[in-house]
């Protein structure tokens, strides 16, 4: 939950304090919630078992699903108890076990089980690279009443986690922890996060160039995480863009704001006068194809909404664009409004002067 606020995850204690202090809000339970409703839209031969309070029964009660208790916790939970409750259902023999979070919540449920239980992800965190997570919690709930119907196998998933110390030191460490048992649902489910390669090196050199002879000197521009973006920032003159942060310069090269958080960012697009001389760079995930909703999610609905969806531009190597399998973008932003404005095709910078058109869904 500590995206909004800057955090870049809220693996451990004092991390999760600090989010708190700085307003950082679960999102895990609205999520979960929303991937409720759909299971219980699509199906109702589903048998639930849940772990108590925060952990699911408080979800399951506001539906008044009818569930059996399973395990218990404290006012506080850690990710002891994470990992507990997976061992717990894996006694149980459930068919699919379906948890809210990250890669840090994926690697507790890993430890707890191993490969032996099915396992599905409701993107729910700041990290979530792994290949175990349904990319939005729709998917989830579809991919849910499918394997339990007997239409699809498994298959294993990546459990991957990024270094959230060297995360914040921009720097980013990904660690392949294991394979959990996964349901097989085919572009319901999101791949691992891939890295820029050396190839792609002049690509995003050429982005850059073509870019920076578009760009206006008046205008302000919210710069969002990774390589490309990156590089176009360093030809503003913005050497030290933080690689896995949100920032804002204006086109003259002059920085504003250093890997900003949501409310800042709020603050500055609210005015309906930003609209037309502000503008939000974003580049899709590598391997995942993602555009929001994962490592971005200072650049909220109500700062999109601040500044249009259509002043919102799209860069991306032609190597990523190509390398996405199904070739496409996707969008979870948390809000199915914005989410439907942006899904239909829109244009990628992948060169200079060159772009190519995209799905988005």
């Amino acid at each position: 939950m500590g995206g909004a606020v800057g955090l870049k995850g809220t693996d451990g204690r004092k991390t999760l304090r600090d989010a708190l202090r700085k307003g950082a809000k679960p999102v895990s339970p609205e999520r979960g919630l929303r991937f409720l409703e759909e299971v219980q839209r699509r199906s109702q031969g589903i048998e639930f078992l849940t772990a108590p309070g925060s952990m699911g029964s408080d979800i399951a009660d506001q539906l008044e699903l009818e569930y059996e208790l399973v395990g218990r916790i404290g006012k506080t939970t850690t990710s002891d108890d994470s990992i507990g409750i997976a061992r717990l259902m894996k006694r149980k023999r459930v068919d699919l076990m379906v948890f809210c979070g990250g890669d840090g919540t994926a690697g507790d449920v890993l430890e707890g089980i191993g490969q032996d239980a099915p396992v599905l992800g409701v993107p729910a965190g700041v990290k979530i690279y792994s290949s175990v997570f349904a990319i939005n919690p729709v998917a989830a709930a579809e991919s849910t009443v499918a394997f339990l119907g007997g239409g699809i196998p498994t298959r294993l998933g990546e459990v991957v986690d990024v270094n959230e110390i060297a995360f914040r030191k921009n720097r980013l460490s990904v660690k392949l922890f294991g394979y959990l048992t996964t349901p097989d649902s085919g572009p319901l489910i999101q791949a691992s996060k891939s890295t820029t390669g050396l190839s792609e090196d002049s690509e995003l050199d050429a982005i850059a160039e073509y870019f920076i002879e578009k760009i206006s000197p008046g205008i302000t521009y919210i710069l969002g995480p990774g390589s490309t973006v990156e590089r176009i920032a360093k030809r503003l003159g913005f050497v030290n863009k933080s690689l896995l942060g949100v920032d804002v310069v204006k086109g003259d090269g002059t920085v504003l704001h250093r890997d900003i958080d949501e409310a800042t960012l709020v603050a500055l697009t609210s005015k309906a006068s930003r609209k037309t001389s502000t503008k939000i760079i974003i580049s899709p995930i590598g391997g995942q194809g993602f555009l929001l909703g994962r490592g971005n999610q200072q650049i909220s609905p109500q700062v999109i909404r601040g500044v249009g969806v259509e002043n919102i531009i799209v860069v991306g190597s032609r190597s990523k664009i190509e390398s996405l399998h199904p070739r496409r973008i996707l969008t979870d932003s948390g809000d199915d409004e914005i989410d439907q404005q942006l899904r239909g095709y829109l244009r990628v910078i992948t060169g200079y002067r060159e772009e190519m058109v995209v799905k988005v869904e």
